[in-house]
């Protein structure tokens, strides 16, 4: 039986290495991959606690946050396409919309 506590270190990790990597790098795919990383740790923590106290809803709602981490996924990868073709670019510095 694994203690409650090594999922909830495991998922603090995941979840600072998300924002670290969202802070430091300047890759748009990088920046969109450490935010589902970031939303994986949550998810995380959510399953053991919902393990931890025996409840259901703690996996519903991850059920709910993978759904919309699905979603957020098309669309973030379609404006991540749309940004490219229109830029050449991914980096984050060089991308401004409002400049032709």
């Amino acid at each position: 039986m694994v203690p409650i506590s090594w999922y909830l270190i495991l998922s603090a990790i995941l979840f600072s290495i998300g924002v670290a990597a969202f802070l430091i790098k300047r890759n748009i795919i990088t920046v969109f991959m450490s935010i589902e990383l970031m939303l994986n740790a949550v998810n995380l923590t959510f399953v053991a606690f919902a393990q931890q106290w025996h409840m259901v809803s703690g996996q519903i709602f991850v059920f709910f946050v993978m759904v919309v981490a699905a979603a957020e996924a098309a669309v973030g990868l379609a404006i991540i396409i749309a940004v490219f073709r229109a830029r050449s670019t991914l980096n984050v510095d060089q991308i401004d919309l409002m400049k032709l």
